[in-house]
């Protein structure tokens, strides 16, 4: 008799997670390494949220149609609440950090074109450069000589980007200085002076400007965009 040829099984493959699946791992593990105890505040807020809802619900008198109204505003209380944490805990990993502002700045997706490192000198202090429909933004980390190489780059964006409003932003703590956790709602909120098609045309001529002059190190802030938003 034959003998029946064997069966060779191949392996499961395991289905990859999903994107959003990967990015809320990842923004807890960073929340986590800055607050060990973020999983225990996000339960604790949850069933906070969840024991106020059940009283209410006994209050009126219908405490199952109310304790099923009040899951999922509390996943909602503790997802704001993560994404605070995460948020928070983000921002402190780059603090301080040669580039952490080009970081913060090239997260911004939507609406903003930034081109990291166009100067810089022997101190490390380096300047941005940006466009939005608020125009150019010329952004700056490091020490006070950080200025001086701002005004250069003002001065050449002036010239070469005729009618575009002009904007300067220096990055760090102290008087006069955006803070990094600050950065993206300070340059979210310049006001818009350029139309769609005028940014088109505005961004176009700086892209031939060519890319960075300084090498700046790998490893961009972590993306916060697909966290939860507050």
């Amino acid at each position: 008799m034959a003998k029946k040829a064997k069966v060779v099984k191949t392996p499961k493959t395991r289905k990859a997670k999903p994107e959003w699946m990967r990015t809320l791992g990842n923004a807890y593990s960073v929340a986590r390494k800055a607050q060990p105890l973020v999983g225990v505040w996000i339960a604790l807020t949850f069933v906070a949220v969840l024991s106020i809802g059940v009283v209410i619900g006994f209050v009126l008198g219908h405490p199952i149609y109310v304790t099923f109204l009040s899951i999922p505003i509390s996943l909602l209380a503790a997802l704001f609440l993560f994404s605070r944490i995460a948020e928070r805990a983000a921002y402190a990993s780059i603090e301080g950090q040669l580039g952490a502002g080009a970081s913060v700045l090239m997260s911004i997706k939507k609406g903003l074109h930034t081109v990291p490192g166009v100067a810089a000198n022997r101190n490390q202090d380096v300047v941005h450069r940006s466009i939005s429909r608020a125009g150019v933004v010329i952004s700056g980390e490091g020490g006070q000589a950080v200025r001086t190489l701002m005004t250069d780059e003002r001065r050449k964006m002036e010239r070469f980007m005729t009618g575009v409003p002009v904007h300067e932003v220096l990055i760090g703590d102290g008087e006069g200085r955006v803070p990094i956790r600050k950065l993206q709602k300070h340059v979210n909120k310049l006001p818009k002076k350029l139309s769609k098609a005028q940014y088109r045309e505005a961004a176009a001529r700086m892209r031939s400007l060519g890319g960075p002059n300084v090498p700046l190190p790998k490893g961009p802030m972590p993306n916060m965009r697909k966290v939860p938003k507050r």
